[in-house]
């Protein structure tokens, strides 16, 4: 029994650690031509064999299962792949040659007279029920537009309210024998056997006069026929076919390949598929062999595969934006602001709030939590929450992921909308902006405006060198990673072992933000170096100050600044780094109103002047600075439609664009929200 046993263990052994080149990467099909294509595929680069399901959700629960490896799905499949019964993500875009974004557009024939707006008893072509281009983009559009009038899902369901404000429509993958499948020439399936499915299936509806009307992506008509067609656009005129970038409903993130979250298996699909586009051994991004069938694996105007970078899920590989319109089916407003506090304070005290914002029973402010401000922001995204109050560099991240600053905090200083970032130091250190390098430093966080953006940025200008451990010595920089020297002072909450607390971005790390980075001058020795806010000093000291700072003074400390030796705490408007966005309240951009409307009524309660006294927005008991600026006194509206850049000012957006030539400043979270524009755009 021994030796079979032995060899029994050697061979899982072998299976376990067998050399990636000899595992096959099982590509999902959904249709005769497109095993046909990956077979021949599969002949030419052995890496690969094939799978064929019925459907691409079939396909899906197979990745999911085991059974296969990767399918190409458009944005909506994707939005599909990445719920939590599934859990794939994108690590594949197609590239269109531009970049990996793509136009969803409405098309028409030319002289018919209508506009988007007068699409009622229409006759409609889809390329398939809960695909971007051909569902989820114009029928949200609609919807928002109030063009279809839909109350949500406990009014009915929204396919139920598409096919009676259309006449008739081929939406393939919808319930067969219902109006949604009516215009359609086979069995109204998601698949090749329904002639009208897909991009190609949709305008062949269009053009054989089964609808009025195509919502397709705009590489879809072929040159030959723009001529006799046109584009709807939401302003309700039309324009020429080529004129997409003007007139469309959205840019929509590229087609992916979806896959499970398992990095060595990414690498292996990734080398697979780049080896084949880069060696031309076989033209993935043709189906012309196979006609008439289109797109097949991949759409056929596809130039090349990119790489998304890691830790991007589906949700954020697609952007508020488009989470915003495909969640809207789904989606059960809540009568109240769910706002996201970051750690253990800042939830104790959006608690407090909550309960104080009941009014008739019901409560305005509802409390969410996370461990990072980065995790409140794919909460948002995912409308797991709905605000947070963040830093300009925060606000520059969550702008990068489709999120908008809606409200922005007031203080008595600076122009107004802004703050002074300063390099505070202790008084007779003999440090100045020009000796820096080789001190320790203190930072309110990595990412954020005062603490390291606008310093960093100036460093980088001076040094040219994006290694910042070259140019400090050691240091406190919450959110950096756990070994670097940027962590080595920071304290965490005070456990003596375990504290998992350490170097974390929230206020359960002692020396986060500016009153965490202000308090490490006084608890470590020889350090001479913090990067704050104007007030923070003066704030932090003698009477004005917590326990911790009680026999400090104002005095004790110095301003320095490029150019100029140190200089007086009161000396702040000659002598600072840079004048900085003040902090905002940002959100979806679907939800403005309703967070600006709420947060307006809970000022004129618990503002500084509120009249309700039982609770203060901008004041915090157990801790400083928590969910608003503890100098705020108040909230103003950003305009409606601005922009992260706009809010943010070219001064800030050239400080940025400067320090993002060290790529490793940006986090993973901007690095995948940044990689298409689609969410900006």
């Amino acid at each position: 029994m021994k030796p079979l046993l032995l060899v029994t263990l050697l061979g899982l052994l072998a299976s376990a650690f067998a050399a990636p080149g000899s595992q096959k990467v099982k590509w999902c099909v959904k249709s005769d031509q497109e095993l046909r294509k990956c077979s021949d595929l599969a002949a030419a680069a052995p890496a690969f064999s094939c799978v064929k399901k019925e459907n691409t959700l079939e396909c899906i629960v197979a990745i999911k299962a085991g059974e296969a490896d990767a399918i190409t799905v458009d944005g909506g499949d994707i939005y599909t792949a990445g719920l939590n019964n599934y859990d794939l993500h994108p690590i594949i875009a197609e590239d269109y040659g531009t970049d990996t974004c793509y136009y969803a557009v409405v098309v028409a024939k030319k002289n018919t007279g209508f506009g988007f707006r007068d699409l009622r008893g229409k006759k409609s072509c889809h390329t398939g029920l809960g695909k971007s281009a051909g569902w989820n983009i114009p029928i949200g559009s609609l919807v928002s537009m109030d063009v279809i009038e839909w109350g949500g899902i406990e009014d009915k369901p929204l396919e139920e309210a598409v096919s009676t404000f259309f006449h008739a429509s081929c939406a393939p993958g919808a319930t067969r024998g219902s109006k949604l499948c009516e215009l359609c020439k086979g069995d109204c399936s998601r698949s090749q056997r329904e002639p009208y499915y897909d991009y190609n299936g949709a305008f062949q509806c269009l053009v054989e006069g089964a609808g009025d009307v195509a919502f397709v992506k705009h590489l879809t008509v072929p040159e030959s026929d723009k001529p006799m067609y046109e584009l709807l656009c939401k302003d309700n005129t039309r324009a020429p076919i080529d004129n997409y970038k003007a007139c469309s409903l959205a840019r929509v993130p590229a087609h992916a390949v979806v896959t499970r979250k398992d990095p060595q298996l990414a690498d292996l699909i990734w080398q697979s598929l780049d080896r084949v586009q880069t060696d031309h051994s076989f033209n993935l991004f043709s189906s012309e062999a196979y006609a008439p069938t289109k797109n097949l694996m991949f759409k056929d105007s596809t130039v090349k595969l990119v790489r998304v970078p890691p830790n991007t899920d589906s949700f954020l590989y697609l952007g508020a934006n488009y989470m915003s319109i495909t969640d809207r089916n789904n989606y059960v407003a809540s009568p109240a602001i769910r706002w996201c506090a970051v750690g253990h304070a800042e939830t104790a005290k959006c608690d407090t709030w909550s309960i104080n914002s009941v009014s008739d029973d019901t409560a305005s402010i509802e409390c969410q939590s996370a461990p990072t401000v980065e995790d409140c922001l794919k909460k948002i995204m995912r409308k797991e929450a709905d605000a947070v109050a963040v830093d300009g560099g925060q606000v520059f991240t969550a702008g990068k992921c489709g999120l908008v600053p809606v409200m922005v905090e007031q203080y008595d200083q600076a122009p107004a909308s802004s703050y002074y970032a300063v390099a505070v130091v202790k008084k007779g250190s003999g440090v100045t902006w020009e000796n820096l390098k080789g001190k320790k430093s203190c930072h309110t966080g990595i990412g954020r405006t005062a603490g390291w953006n606008i310093p960093m940025g100036l460093i980088y200008n001076r040094e040219h060198d994006c290694d910042f451990t070259k140019f400090f010595s050691s240091g406190c920089a919450p959110g950096a990673e756990p070994t670097s020297p940027f962590c080595s002072l920071c304290v965490g909450s005070g456990k003596a072992v375990g504290d998992e607390a350490k170097c974390k971005a929230s206020a359960d790390e002692k020396y986060y933000g500016y009153a965490g980075a202000f308090r490490y001058s006084k608890t470590q020795n020889g350090i001479a170096y913090k990067f704050v806010y104007k007030e923070k000093v003066s704030k932090e000291t003698g009477s004005n100050g917590p326990d911790w700072a009680r026999n400090l003074r104002s005095s004790d400390y110095q301003l320095i600044c490029p150019g100029k030796g140190p200089v007086e705490i009161s000396d702040y408007a000659t002598c600072h780094l840079a004048v900085v966005p003040a902090h905002a309240v940002v959100t979806r951009p679907d939800n403005h109103r309703k967070v600006v409307r709420i947060l307006q009524e809970q000022q004129a309660r618990f503002g500084n002047t509120g009249t309700d006294p039982s609770f203060r927005m901008f004041q915090s008991e157990n801790g400083k600075n928590l969910l608003f600026k503890d100098s705020t006194k108040c909230l103003q509206e950003v305009a409606e439609g601005s922009t992260y850049e706009q809010f943010l000012g070219e001064a800030y957006m050239d400080a940025m664009k400067a320090l993002r030539i060290c790529s490793e400043t940006a986090s993973d979270l901007e690095k995948s929200c940044a990689f298409h524009t689609c969410q900006q755009g």
